[in-house]
C-alpha cells in the first residue's frame, strides 16, 4: 500500500516543522504556502540595505529547539549561530520630566541581577533567588509533564510528582501573574520585570495566570541568546530540513478550501485542499497551520468546524501590535539588542490594548499614549564586522513594537494608515526622549510602518492579533483549541492556535504534537531523538494515516 498523502497547509515555522517530521515518519509530503516566501509571522525584510526581523525576536526555550533539531538527526549549531546577550536587556521607566528615563539592566550574571534588586529594594535580590528558583520548578514541571502531550488521555500527565504539586499549581492557576510578582517584590518597578513576560503570551499580567512566572525562568536562569543573521535563520534551517527529509515546499499556492468527504456518525473525513487557483490537492492527512480561526471560519464548512463563527464571540484574540521597521543614521549605543519601555501606569495601559472584558470587545479598546514598547536592535550583534550585518556602515535597524488593539480597521486604509504613519512618530520621539537620544526622528532614514490590518491581510490572523490566541486560563493546556478535529478526520493543527500555544519554541512542540496523534502516542513525554526514517508506520492507530485504516507500506 501506498504511502500516506500529507498537505500542510501554511509555511510558517509550525507548518514547516510539521511537514518535516511527517516526512521523516515516510509521508509523501506537500506544504502549501500562499506567499512568494515561507516563514509567516517569522518573517524578515530587506529594505534600502537594512535588515529587519519582522515577527519573533527573542530566542528562548533553547532545550525546545535542540529537541527539534535532535528529532531530524541534526545539531542545532550546525545550523545557527548562537550569541549570548550580556545585558540580557535594557530596561527604561517612565521618566519625571524631560529627563531621560531611569534604566535598568537585567545581566548575564544572576549575583549582578540580586545586587541590582537590592539597590532599588533593600533584601529583594534574596526574593529574587526565590522567585527564580520556584520559576525554574515550574519551567521542569511544564517541559516534563503539560507541553509535551496532546491531552489526549488527560491522566497521563497526572505523575505522582505533579498529584504532590496540585495544591501549589492550583494557587498558581487561581491568581494572576502580577499577584504573583506583587508577593515577590514591592517596588513596582521591579514588579514590572517579573510581569512583562504576559506579553509573549498575547495577554497582560493582570490577565495570564500565575503559573507564567515561570517564564522568568527563561531570562533570569537560562539567559537570552539571538541568532546572528537574525531570527529568519532558524527559518531558513527548519526549511532546510525539511526539503532534505523529502517534502514538496510549494510557495505561491493559496489553499481556499479543505476538502471533506462524507464518514459516518456524522464525521466527515478530509480528502484533500482547494487552492484558489482551482487546482486539487488530494490527501489522507491535512495539517492546518494556518491561523485557527482562518481555518474554522474560511477553510472549512461551517458545519465540519469545531469553532465556527459563533463559537469564537466569547475568546479573547489578545494583542496586535504596531510594528515601526527604522533604519537609522549614526549609532546608538544608547539601546541594547533588547530594549524595553515601561509606562507608570501599567494597569492603564494594558486596559487600553485590551480592555476590562475576556473577548476584548473592540469598541472598548484604545491606541495607548504614552506606550510600553519593545525596541530590537539587532545591528548591536549584526554589526559591520558582522558576516551578515543588519544595517548599512554607520547607521543601525530598529524594531518597535508597541502593542496594540487587535482592531483590524486599524491601518485597513489610506487614512488609518496615515493615523498609523503619525503614532510611529510619536513612539519614536518617546523611545528617543526616554532613552536620551532626542534627535533620534530626525535621524530616521528609511522606515515601515505594519499595523492591525497587516497581520488581517497578510496572514489571515483573527482580529489583526500579533500572537494568536490569547494565553488565560481559559485558553491554556487542555482549555486550549485541541491539535485534532473533532469533526473531521484525518485534519490535524499546528501553531499558535492550538496547544500548546504561541511563540517558536511551542509551535515546533505542535509540530512534535502532530506526530504524536497520529501515532496514537499518548504519553507527556516528548518523542525519543532521534527519529528512526519510517516511524509512522509504527503507529497504534493506523486509520488515522489512512482512509482504509489499513496500515500504510511506508516508503523512503
Amino acid at each position: 500500500m501506498r504511502a500516506p498523502r500529507v498537505a500542510v497547509v501554511g509555511g510558517g515555522i509550525a507548518g514547516l516543522a510539521t511537514a518535516a517530521l511527517l516526512a521523516r515518519g515516510g509521508a509523501r509530503v506537500t506544504l502549501l504556502e500562499r506567499h512568494d516566501v515561507v516563514g509567516g509571522r517569522a518573517g524578515t525584510l530587506e529594505v534600502d540595505g537594512f535588515r529587519f526581523d519582522t515577527g519573533p525576536s527573542w530566542y528562548f526555550m533553547p532545550e525546545v529547539f535542540e529537541h527539534f533539531f535532535a528529532l531530524l538527526g541534526a545539531r542545532v549549531e550546525d545550523h545557527l549561530d548562537l550569541v549570548p546577550l550580556d545585558p540580557a536587556y535594557r530596561v527604561f521607566f517612565e521618566p519625571d520630566g524631560d529627563a531621560p528615563a531611569p534604566a535598568f539592566e537585567l545581566s548575564a550574571s544572576p549575583g549582578v541581577n540580586r545586587a541590582r534588586f537590592d539597590a532599588i529594594e533593600p533584601g529583594a535580590g534574596a526574593r529574587l533567588a526565590a522567585y527564580a528558583a520556584d520559576a525554574s520548578e515550574a519551567y521542569g514541571l511544564a517541559l516534563d509533564h503539560f507541553l509535551y502531550t496532546t491531552f489526549e488521555r488527560p491522566d497521563r500527565a497526572l505523575s505522582p510528582s505533579v498529584l504532590r504539586r496540585l495544591p501549589r499549581l492550583a494557587g498558581l492557576l487561581r491568581e494572576s501573574l502580577a499577584d504573583r510578582a506583587a508577593r515577590a517584590v514591592d517596588d513596582p518597578r521591579l514588579r514590572q520585570l517579573l510581569g512583562y513576560h504576559a506579553v509573549f503570551l498575547g495577554s497582560s499580567p493582570y490577565r495570564a495566570p500565575a503559573l507564567y512566572s515561570l517564564m522568568s525562568h527563561l531570562d533570569l536562569v537560562d539567559g537570552v541568546q539571538y541568532p546572528r543573521g537574525g531570527m529568519h535563520t532558524l527559518v531558513e534551517a527548519v526549511e532546510r530540513l525539511a526539503r532534505a527529509e523529502g517534502v514538496e515546499v510549494r510557495t505561491g499556492a493559496d489553499v481556499a478550501e479543505i476538502e471533506v468527504a462524507p464518514g459516518t456518525r456524522r464525521r466527515g473525513r478530509v480528502t484533500g485542499v482547494r487552492l484558489a487557483s482551482g487546482e486539487r490537492v488530494a490527501a489522507d492527512v491535512v495539517v492546518s497551520a494556518a491561523d485557527r480561526h482562518h481555518t474554522e471560519t474560511v477553510l472549512l464548512a461551517p458545519d465540519r468546524a469545531d469553532l465556527p463563527a459563533a463559537a469564537w464571540e466569547q475568546k479573547g484574540p489578545g494583542i496586535s501590535a504596531l510594528l515601526v521597521l527604522a533604519g537609522v543614521r549614526g549609532e546608538l549605543p544608547e539601546l541594547a539588542h533588547h530594549s524595553l519601555f515601561f509606562t507608570g501606569d501599567w494597569p492603564a495601559n494594558f486596559d487600553a490594548v485590551l480592555g476590562t472584558d475576556g473577548p476584548s470587545d473592540p469598541r472598548g479598546l484604545r491606541v495607548p499614549a504614552p506606550a510600553s514598547l519593545y525596541v530590537s536592535r539587532t545591528s548591536a550583534t549584526d554589526g559591520p564586522s558582522s558576516s551578515a550585518p543588519a544595517a548599512p556602515p554607520g547607521h543601525e535597524n530598529l524594531f518597535v513594537l508597541v502593542p496594540f488593539p487587535a482592531d483590524p480597521t486599524l491601518g485597513a486604509d489610506a487614512e488609518s494608515q496615515r493615523s498609523l504613519e503619525a503614532l510611529a512618530d510619536r513612539y519614536l520621539a518617546q523611545v528617543g526622549r526616554w532613552a536620551g537620544v532626542p534627535d533620534l526622528p530626525g535621524r530616521v532614514v528609511t522606515r515601515r510602518v505594519l499595523g492591525p490590518a497587516h497581520f488581517a491581510t497578510e496572514l489571515s490572523s483573527w482580529r489583526g492579533s500579533a500572537l494568536g490566541m490569547e494565553h488565560t486560563l481559559r485558553q491554556s493546556a487542555l482549555w486550549r483549541p485541541g491539535n485534532a478535529s473533532r469533526r473531521v478526520d484525518g485534519l490535524y493543527h499546528a501553531g499558535g492556535g492550538t496547544i500548546p500555544g504561541v511563540g517558536l519554541p511551542m509551535c515546533l512542540i505542535s509540530a512534535e504534537l502532530v506526530a504524536k496523534r497520529l501515532l496514537g502516542e499518548t504519553s507527556a513525554r516528548p518523542l525519543p531523538a532521534p527519529l528512526r526514517e519510517g516511524f509512522l508506520a509504527a503507529s497504534r492507530r493506523p486509520e488515522r494515516l489512512h482512509p482504509s485504516g489499513a496500515p500504510a507500506v511506508v516508503r523512503r
